[in-house]
């Protein structure tokens, strides 16, 4: 990667708008705390018989994640709506009792609007993360957890998804009341901003003229992997797929070999191992790999910041991950802020 390239990524506003997470999250955690504690006392009072989420794009991959971290810290099933069973299918699920979790930086696709209507009118308790405070959805919400993020005009998303789930984790830490998760809130937005200063050249070099990808996540981190593939099409025109690193052995591992490219982010948590271990299969076979994992250096492992809880894990890695495919982007003679054929806002029925 050259320095004039570095020089031209640096001035994206892709760039800029990634490198202020740190501060936008802890702007978030303070604004939010007093609301969050509202909604936990709710919560403990009147626990939901389950959670219910619903995105789409970036914000579902923060769900994603969040179902990860309902489901491990806190034992609620949860369960991923599909936003055209409302809107197109014009079904009403039975939510009553129901925690129903909806994620926009917008808050104004139609279909997301529909489903929180419906889950409103069925008795679910609706909570939006959202990034415009006097959109429809936060005006149509029970509770609002504004994710403080601050104007974002490059298309592609950065610092609200990693408030999406920077939020998801406040509220968890607060409603589990589980020290090590309180701890990773007061130590995230640091690590955030030591996550932008990583040195992930190697990736950008490896990837220069590629075509396509794998990246791989498990459990907490398979948000992050969904996030890195959408990334690489939209700001890139790479096309990349974001599989399970359990998932992948099902079938899809076998057309990687020699010169087809895998990106693998594990976690230190119980998945970690296991998708290390993908990752070195398949660099056995020849093909490129680049490992981010907690713990492991050198060779072609990419650097972490440090993470207190493997709940944290994957904001950070997501933070070096912008700041690189921002950089390839870049190289590969495109512009991450105006992706070809998309708008910031997309309004599905």
């Amino acid at each position: 990667m050259s320095t004039d390239t570095l020089l031209d990524a640096t001035s994206t506003r892709m760039y800029a708008e990634a490198d202020e997470s740190g501060d936008a999250v802890a702007r978030q955690f303070a604004a939010n705390a007093d609301i969050i504690d509202d909604l936990v006392e709710r919560l403990r009072k009147q626990p939901p018989r389950f959670i219910v989420t619903c995105a789409r794009g970036s914000s579902d991959h923060a769900a994603t994640y969040g179902k990860y971290l309902f489901e491990t810290q806190l034992g609620l099933v949860t369960a991923s709506a599909s936003p055209s069973v409302g809107s197109v299918y014009a079904i009403k699920p039975k939510l009553d009792g129901a925690l129903f979790v909806a994620i926009s930086q917008s808050g104004k696709s139609p279909d997301l609007l529909r489903n929180a209507e419906i889950a409103k009118a069925a008795g679910a308790h609706v909570v939006a993360l959202v990034n415009v405070a006097d959109s429809p959805l936060a005006q149509l919400a029970d509770t609002v957890l504004g994710l403080h993020a601050g104007p974002e005009k490059s298309v592609a998303a950065t610092k609200s998804y990693l408030c999406s789930l920077a939020a998801l984790l406040q509220l968890t830490a607060r409603w589990s009341n589980d020290a090590g998760l309180f701890n990773a809130v007061h130590a995230l937005p640091e690590a955030l901003r030591e996550a932008t200063r990583q040195d992930w050249s190697a990736l950008v070099e490896g990837l220069v003229d590629a075509r396509n990808l794998f990246v791989l996540g498990r459990g907490l981190g398979l948000a992050a992997a969904q996030e890195a593939a959408l990334k690489f099409k939209e700001t890139c025109g790479l096309h990349a797929e974001a599989f399970s690193s359990a998932e992948v052995k099902h079938g899809p591992m076998a057309i990687v070999g020699p010169g087809f490219p895998v990106l693998a982010f594990a976690q230190d948590d119980g998945t970690g191992d296991s998708t290390v271990a993908v990752a070195r299969e398949f660099r056995a076979r020849g093909a490129p790999v680049w490992l981010a994992a907690p713990g492991i250096s050198g060779g072609d492992a990419l650097p972490l910041a440090r993470s207190s809880h493997p709940a944290m894990t994957p904001l950070i890695t997501v933070a070096s991950f912008y700041k690189a495919v921002n950089a390839l982007s870049v190289a590969r003679g495109h512009n991450p802020d105006l992706p070809p054929h998309l708008n910031k806002v997309t309004e599905t029925v």
